[in-house]
């Protein structure tokens, strides 16, 4: 009887496997698939981008910056090119993505919470207190859209 059952399991684990491989399989052809799309601003505006001479910008308040600038003057945002390579400032840069998931104005969805979940297990010891925030930031900004919230009502 148990042979049958590590039978039974090992058909299990192999159907399992290949549905999973054939689904990746279906999702990378639909991906090469899809029609590519042009870019969402005009020619002009791509050649500027291009540009060497071009001054950078901040990605969260659009102020130009200077060439050699680590953080924005206005906002306070990690904007040089490098920030992510250099330790120190890699910081700064996290500290980026933790505070913007929290008080900016983001779509919250399936991918926002997979980014977000995966980004507090690296850092475990905020990890309760940094989704109860994110859970709680995303329930506001559904309310603000005017979208359904379902409500869990503890037990009388």
């Amino acid at each position: 009887m148990r042979m049958e059952l590590d039978h039974l399991d090992g058909l299990l684990a192999s159907g399992v496997l290949l549905i999973t491989f054939g689904f990746i399989r279906c999702l990378a052809h639909w991906v090469r698939a899809a029609p590519a799309t042009p870019d969402p601003w005009a020619e002009e505006i791509e050649v500027l981008m291009q540009d060497p001479a071009t001054p950078p910008t901040c990605l969260r308040c659009s102020i130009t910056q200077s060439p050699g600038a680590w953080f924005c003057p206005h906002c306070g945002t990690a904007v040089g090119p490098y920030n992510n390579l250099m330790p120190y400032v890699n910081a700064f840069s996290i500290g980026e993505v933790f505070r913007s998931s929290i008080l900016d104005r983001v779509r919250p969805g399936l991918m926002m919470w997979l980014g977000c979940v995966l980004l507090a297990l690296h850092y475990w010891i905020v990890t309760p207190f940094y989704l109860f925030r994110v859970a709680r930031h995303f329930r506001h900004l559904r309310l603000a859209d005017g979208a359904p919230v379902t409500e869990v009502s503890s037990p009388s």
